[in-house]
């Protein structure tokens, strides 16, 4: 770009005049800015106020998950991703956790934590003790902020201080617990804490910085699990071959970051699809993953009495029903309706279940053939259409590279070509 980015008064233009603005700073073809303007299933009007100085949207596929069933009950998943497999993985391994009953998941309940955290405090553990003392009037404060919460049973419900040492000195740290409802909660919390802020400060004679939610939703927790007839994943090799995964995993934290990627794999992918906010859910996934120490999986795969593989996956899942994408996403609703569950809790635990799926498939195709076998047969159409074939062209060129066994660029414009002639 030949010209400064400081563009005064952008955000004062409309959507059309921002992206044009864009074209001519950026130097985009007509055919590019075209491309940008569509926003999908979102009406242009409604995203240009879901976000700042929007200039269009950019889509991913969404595919359906077949196969799930969880908790006795049948789900077919949207996940909304751009990684090939991923959507054929989730609904093969659902196939297969059926024939012993399919996903089990519990939870704990929709409870967030809300932060207040002191400086400047004389003397910082007598100040938790009064601030504790000081419950129910910083409660009733809380409560006071979202009286419909409160009457569908949410709400500020217990108090939790501690004394943090830092090297800015020691920090005096409130945290409200919140059950947030149907809600992932991040307005109402970070609400709650702004109001009991004051109290706060009267209390420890302090002075409050941060008031803010934690993502480290570890009162929010599902917990899958799901048996596999060892018959049906491939016998007691495949068997003995996810379970020395898992144990690769979990004795190394180089691989145990690809372990528990391959678990928000499915997480995300139905996040996305619903409307979520993804960023919570791996910031409070991958903090959750160092619980005892180390960076650890998230799940856990072992053998049972009868030789059957049984997996199972504790995480965060702060999700909501109520407020952002999942209420205002034209598409993220019908995602949701497509989806069927009734509350925040059942879209966790069926993200639970996903997860879970998708990392049984990773784990298993990589103790088998290797992952790139059937990653790379459905990753060479984006290769085949990147290196421009189009319609019959695109499954030729692809199965091509497939049986060549030379999935690249390169060898993909030459059949491109050769096709072409």
């Amino acid at each position: 770009m030949q010209e400064s980015s400081e563009q005064p008064g952008f955000y004062k233009l409309s959507m059309a005049e921002r992206l044009k603005l864009v074209q001519r700073l950026a130097g985009l073809s007509d055919e590019e800015a075209k491309t940008l303007s569509s926003t999908g299933g979102l009406p242009g009007e409604l995203a240009d106020r879901m976000i700042e100085n929007v200039i269009g949207g950019i889509t991913m596929p969404m595919g359906v998950a077949t196969n799930f069933l969880i908790n006795g009950k049948d789900y077919l998943v949207p996940m909304a991703i751009e990684e090939p497999s991923v959507v054929a993985a989730a609904s093969n391994s659902a196939k297969m956790a059926r024939g012993k009953g399919g996903f089990h998941v519990t939870n704990t309940g929709p409870v967030m934590i809300g932060q207040i955290q002191t400086v400047d405090v004389r003397d910082p553990f007598r100040a938790r003790m009064d601030l504790l003392l000081h419950k129910d009037e910083i409660l009733a404060k809380a409560n006071e902020q979202d009286p419909m919460l409160v009457s569908l049973g949410g709400g500020a419900k217990d108090l939790n201080v501690k004394v943090l040492s830092s090297i800015k000195g020691p920090m005096v740290i409130a945290e409200l617990i919140v059950n947030t409802g149907d809600a992932m909660g991040a307005n109402a919390v970070n609400t709650m804490t702004e109001a009991v802020a004051p109290i706060v400060e009267r209390v420890t004679g302090g002075k409050v910085y941060l008031r803010i939610i934690s993502n480290l939703a570890d009162r929010r927790l599902i917990r899958v699990s799901a048996t596999f007839d060892k018959e049906a994943i491939g016998g007691e090799a495949a068997v003995e071959g996810v379970v020395y995964a898992y144990a690769f995993a979990e004795a190394d934290p180089y691989r145990c970051s690809t372990h528990n990627k391959g678990i928000m794999n499915g997480v995300i992918a139905v996040a996305i699809a619903c409307g979520q906010d993804i960023r919570a859910l791996e910031a409070g996934a991958h903090t959750y993953a160092t619980k005892h120490g180390g960076y650890k999986p998230l799940s856990t795969w072992e053998k049972n009495q009868d030789g059957d593989l049984v997996g199972t996956l504790e995480m965060p899942m702060a999700v909501g029903l109520v407020g952002g994408a999942a209420r205002t996403h034209p598409a993220a609703k019908a995602a949701i309706k497509i989806l069927g569950v009734k509350t925040a809790i059942e879209l966790a635990e069926v993200m639970g279940a996903v997860g879970l799926a998708q990392n049984f498939a990773a784990l298993r195709a990589l103790a088998a053939e290797g992952i790139q076998k059937g990653h790379m047969k459905l990753h060479s159409r984006n290769i085949a259409i990147s290196a421009g074939a189009t319609g019959k062209q695109i499954d030729e060129v692809a199965d091509k590279m497939v049986q060549e066994k030379k999935v690249r660029f390169d060898r993909a414009k030459e059949l491109v070509e050769q096709y072409s002639r």
